[in-house]
């Protein structure tokens, strides 16, 4: 495992590359070297590289190839007039601590990568002579990017297409621009997580909108900022879509802008929409179609959502499809649905449960009320365990209901849980891994999380982390749509 050193300013070529001091000078050098398993390259703070850096070789899961940066100052910048960083076929890379900025390509471009993590990284200015994503994946599998901000991209943000387990964490989107360009447009991928970003398309001179999720197979959005934009989210054609807790706003411009929209190009099954703060837009969640067009949407569950400040109305439903619209609140003045008479009359989109209210910030402020109540019971103040409710559909649409903190049922009591990859447990005994511990569940449904503090980050307030499971019924297969959250407050571990 060896350390390449590059440095702009002190090093050469003709360097060994293997200390500060014999840094080599230039990203074609190390693009010269067969990279192993377990190396990395780090590129002197202050460093700026006017070229694109060609990753060509592969690391391990166990051992990636990492490249990152050292020193003090501002983080190294890598110019180039095609991509910044390029590769195919590479896999188990780790890309972090750096800038790329005035490419004329895609800042990050992987094609056919797998096992790919970028974090911390700052993407400026890209696509500027061919309208390329900032991020652009294609034919992928397992990627991450994290902590990462994106501002004045020509083009999409993120472009993502073919992807098979891609997370968008904690990222930042600023104003995307071009006629065709989303904060994220993601194409023809499944197993996807985006939570905690901030999106937004005020700016954007592009008509479109934040985000763009186009045929989803298992696709959980939650815990993000909108803002802008023609629409919200566009999730037209997918399967097993759950879209919850996020703050939609500000998508104006055309009288169809929605904050979540879905049929409109092809089948779309499960949708769980609930628990959003929709406002200041045009319409709400949208369920609609081409006329003509024979696209079936079903079990859409939209529920526990708060809706204010709409054009139009909370709820349209204009094309044949099934689910329900519950327990949403709409503040007064806002339409509460939009359904088509001959859809009222198949009964099959039921409507109950909504309430009207004068001011949605009242309802809003409860609600935080709630959880820092259920804050203070919690039996470690520091690490409080949020959003465990449980929901699993069977292939003929059924659904098992419990919770993960307690004894799971089932009809046929045959129910277990799988954590990604091949360990499976039984229903009465669980284990998932986290990033910064784990959590056991046991025979009798008590509930211990096991925090590791040397992982955690060093930084005040709090943190979270996600422990996402799949389902195994006994005969088949289901991916499961919810996620357990826990919040780790640092303030309150280190005092």
């Amino acid at each position: 495992m060896t350390v390449y050193y590059v440095n702009s300013a002190t090093g050469s070529d003709r360097n060994g590359g293997t200390g500060q001091n014999s840094a080599f000078a230039t990203l074609s050098k190390v693009e010269s070297l067969k990279l192993k398993p377990g190396d990395s390259v780090l590129l002197a703070k202050g460093s700026v590289f006017n070229e694109q850096f060609d990753i060509k070789y592969s690391g391990t899961e166990s051992a990636p190839i990492k490249i990152g940066s050292y020193g003090t100052g501002a983080a190294p910048v890598i110019h180039s007039s095609g991509d910044g960083i390029h590769s195919l076929y590479a896999s188990n890379i780790v890309i972090e601590n750096l800038k790329i900025s005035n490419t004329g390509g895609a800042g990050i471009y992987g094609g056919s990568v797998t096992n790919w993590t970028v974090r911390d990284v700052e993407i400026a200015k890209t696509g500027l002579s061919e309208n390329a994503g900032a991020v652009t994946f294609r034919s992928s599998k397992n990627v991450t990017v994290e902590d990462s901000k994106i501002s004045g991209v020509k083009g999409d943000g993120f472009w993502i297409e073919k992807v098979a387990g891609i997370k968008l964490l904690n990222n930042t989107v600023t104003s995307a621009s071009g006629s065709t360009a989303d904060a994220v447009q993601m194409n023809d991928s499944s197993n996807i997580l985006m939570k905690g970003n901030h999106l937004d398309q005020t700016h954007a001179s592009s008509p479109k909108g934040v985000i763009a999720l186009v045929r989803p197979t298992n696709a959980v959005v939650e815990d993000n900022v909108l803002t802008g934009g023609g629409f919200g989210i566009s999730a037209q054609a997918g399967k097993n879509v759950a879209i919850r807790d996020n703050d939609i706003s500000g998508y104006h411009g055309y009288s169809w802008s929605f904050a979540v929209g879905l049929g409109d190009q092809g089948n779309a099954r499960d949708y769980d929409i609930s628990g959003n703060h929709i406002h200041d837009g045009a319409w709400g969640v949208a369920v609609s179609g081409p006329s003509g067009a024979s696209y079936t949407r079903t079990n859409i569950k939209v529920h526990d959502n708060v809706f204010d400040d709409l054009s139009q109305a909370a709820l349209k439903v204009d094309r044949p499809a099934s689910g329900s619209f519950t327990n949403n609140t709409i503040e007064t003045g806002t339409k509460a649905t939009a359904i088509s008479p001959s859809i009222v009359d198949a009964h099959t989109f039921t409507v109950s449960g909504n309430k009207t209210v004068a001011n949605v910030e009242t309802t809003l402020a409860a609600a935080d009320t709630k959880v820092a109540a259920a804050t203070e019971v919690s039996a470690d103040s520091a690490v409080v365990a949020v959003h465990d409710n449980l929901k699993i559909f069977t292939d003929n649409g059924e659904a098992h209901r419990g919770n993960l903190l307690e004894n799971d049922s089932s009809d046929n009591d045959t129910l277990v849980l799988r954590r990604f990859g091949d360990e499976t447990v039984g229903k009465h005994g669980l284990t998932l891994t986290g990033e910064y511990g784990d959590i056991h569940v046991d025979r009798e449904g008590n509930y211990a999380y096991t925090l590791d503090e040397t992982k955690l980050p060093d930084h005040s307030g709090h943190v979270s982390e996600s422990f996402s499971y799949g389902i195994n019924d006994g005969t088949s297969h289901h991916s499961d749509g919810d996620t357990l959250t826990v919040f780790i407050h640092l303030d309150g571990l280190l005092s």
